[in-house]
């Protein structure tokens, strides 16, 4: 295996996707890739990943490598931190199988993950889940004693400006397969026009899709500035003792923002605040809701997102996944129904026409003469 190409660098696979412009190396320090990660950076149509760091640690059975493997993206892994003091963006570096050289000096080596190796090292990750799950439930349980406040009415809403009164609530994160799922419920959007919440970057995954959000919940690490604007509330979520990271980056673009200081993920506290204050219903799109979403979070636990679905009940509806559950086939027969339905009302006007009856008159005239000649 050899590719020689520019490179961009980031620690953060989400930042440096967004600057990806194709045919590019990806440098980036990412312990088990993730699918969301490794979507992006298919989309972005890299060449190569070389990855700092592990990308399959042997925890779980991450699905980031595979997806990559499979449409043709070698990956160069754990070759060390090191490699970002020796590199900068747009630095043109050649992969020969597992070896890295810039300007013809061999500067970093690491493992090639091809298709067999990547199946092998996943089922070490499937051995050990028996462990994983284990170590996850105690944590679910241990943070859903001291979360408990979610569903006891302990946690304090902020007030905000959207209405939810007896209106439906669509939750969008930009998790797994988030563009097939917004797709199928573009109907549902038009015809009863919920309230549009962005968890972070599902505020641009709405924007892609050509909708307002009427709120962003988050601490602001994966949206864009433009969804920022153009969104109608910002609510920043922060530390239980206050600490809003991401409120200054909100300062600094001269936005308002109503700070939610709580314990869990920021899709929960979007549902929980759709919820409090009147939703209907409560759609949640593309949101994290199992063991593997967790651990590929970096999450011990999902103790918030438990209770939070055991408080809201019968007002969830989970929306993952929804692109899957019908796919309708458009039938020979049903297209011969429509051009003949169509037509229908074309010959009936046509045949009451004048016109139309003088050149059919004409039309029989001359084929009576052909036929008597």
């Amino acid at each position: 295996m050899r590719v020689k190409a520019p490179i961009k660098i980031d620690k953060k696979t989400k930042n440096l996707a967004k600057r990806l412009n194709g045919g590019e190396i990806a440098v980036i320090n990412h312990k088990d890739i993730d699918e969301v990660a490794a979507n992006s950076l298919v989309e972005g149509k890299v060449r190569a990943v070389i990855n700092a760091d592990m990308s399959i640690s042997g925890r779980y059975p991450n699905k980031g490598p595979n997806i990559l493997s499979k449409k043709n993206i070698p990956i160069v892994d754990n070759v060390g931190k090191e490699i970002f003091e020796k590199l900068k963006e747009g630095d043109i570096v050649e992969i020969v199988d597992n070896k890295i050289y810039y300007q013809s000096e061999l500067i970093a080596e690491g493992e090639f993950l091809d298709e067999s190796k990547i199946k092998q090292k996943l089922k070490l990750c499937y051995d050990n889940l028996s462990n994983e799950l284990d170590n996850f439930i105690e944590n679910t349980i241990e943070y859903a004693k001291k979360e408990k406040g979610f569903i006891l009415g302990e946690l304090e809403i902020p007030k905000i400006k959207t209405d939810f009164k007896d209106k439906h609530a669509l939750v969008v994160v930009r998790g797994q397969n988030y563009k097939e799922d917004l797709s199928t419920l573009i109907s549902y959007i038009e015809e009863v026009k919920p309230v549009l919440i962005g968890v972070d970057g599902g505020g641009d995954a709405l924007l892609e899709f050509g909708y307002t959000p009427d709120m962003i919940v988050g601490d602001m690490d994966s949206i864009s500035d433009e969804c920022l604007r153009k969104c109608k509330e910002i609510v920043v979520h922060a530390y239980p003792d206050g600490r809003a990271p991401g409120l200054k980056r909100i300062e600094e673009l001269g936005l308002e923002a109503v700070v939610f200081p709580a314990p869990g993920t920021s899709e929960d506290i979007a549902m929980l605040t759709a919820y409090e204050y009147g939703a209907k219903l409560i759609v949640a799109l593309g949101t994290h809701s199992n063991m593997i979403d967790f651990l590929e979070k970096g999450r011990k636990g999902m103790a918030s997102t438990f209770l939070v679905r055991l408080k809201i009940g019968s007002k969830l509806i989970d929306a993952k996944g929804v692109n899957l559950l019908y796919r309708s086939k458009l039938k020979i027969k049903y297209i011969w129904g429509l051009i003949l339905a169509a037509l229908f009302p074309v010959c009936i006007v046509a045949y009451l026409s004048p016109s139309i009856q003088q050149m059919i008159r004409l039309m029989q005239l001359k084929l009576k003469l052909l036929i008597e000649f």
